[in-house]
């Protein structure tokens, strides 16, 4: 059992990162997730969980929360007429298929296997986000028939695997495809939505180890911090939001990506050396 001290400590821990991924969410579209995950993993190492399904519990308790997150952007966002609706309907069914896809492969997986795809995966995100520029196209428009159904899919396991809403993956596909950034980000908040809510109910019934699971961990979510962040989440994403449509977001986008560059090395020499 954690002392009161550094239970406060980690109950503050978790408000901060809570509060930068509500921002994060409304601002780049990134969900949260892909801070909440290697969050969580630092939380609960620390607390002394790291049995070999602790990486389901992190990548389960992120998605819940952006089940909350990314239904209050879209709400947001929606009210600037942001939000792509032709979009969301078209690719939702694939990407919830794609996401229920990911839970099943997440649920057969050891906490190491997903820390090592956890970080190649980031890096891929992150270097995207550094280096990419809003410029770059590879097609005028969203891609349709047999690509669409493997694009959508696509988007929803890559992300369930991660732990994240359909910003990360989403909001550079629609880039590149023509589509304006603001209302990539706003629609990629759809995505999350479709990714986290069937993953999140799946996590639900998945069966964690007693030396993963923090005290009040329902299947794999866990309850405290989802509420703690969600609180968080609440109050800063109508932020993130106003802040998307008031400013130019890429040279924050760079840091950012640096950012989870060195948080996905991390991850890695986490998952190599132990």
């Amino acid at each position: 059992m954690p002392d009161l001290t550094l239970t406060f400590e980690l109950l503050l821990f978790l408000v901060v990162i809570g509060g930068g991924a509500g921002v994060l969410a409304g601002l780049l579209g990134v969900g949260g997730g892909i801070v909440l995950v290697p969050a969580f993993f630092f939380t609960f190492h620390i607390l002394g969980y790291d049995g070999p399904q602790v990486m389901q519990v992190c990548l389960a308790t992120s998605l819940a929360t952006i089940i909350v997150t990314s239904l209050r952007s879209v709400i947001s966002h929606n009210r600037k007429g942001a939000v792509d609706w032709e979009i969301l309907k078209g690719w939702g069914p694939g990407i919830v298929l794609g996401s229920i896809a990911g839970v099943l492969m997440v649920s057969s997986l050891r906490s190491v296997t997903l820390q090592m795809i956890f970080g190649v995966l980031a890096l891929i995100v992150g270097a995207y986000m550094a280096l990419g520029r809003s410029s770059w196209r590879i097609a005028e428009a969203m891609p349709s028939g047999s690509r669409k159904y493997f694009y959508s899919p696509m988007v929803g396991f890559l992300s369930a695997l991660m732990g994240i809403g359909g910003g990360s993956f989403g909001v550079p596909l629609m880039n590149l495809h023509n589509v304006p950034i603001h209302r990539a980000v706003a629609t990629a908040a759809g995505f999350g939505i479709l990714i986290a809510g069937p993953s999140a109910v799946g996590f639900l019934f998945l069966n964690i180890e007693p030396g993963s699971r923090p005290p009040l961990t329902v299947g794999a979510v866990n309850i405290p911090s989802f509420l703690v962040v969600i609180a968080m989440t609440l109050l800063t994403t109508p932020l993130g939001v106003k802040l998307a449509h008031a400013m130019n977001p890429a040279p924050l986008k760079r840091a950012f990506g640096a950012f989870l560059i060195l948080v996905a090395l991390n991850m890695l020499r986490k998952a190599i050396v132990g």
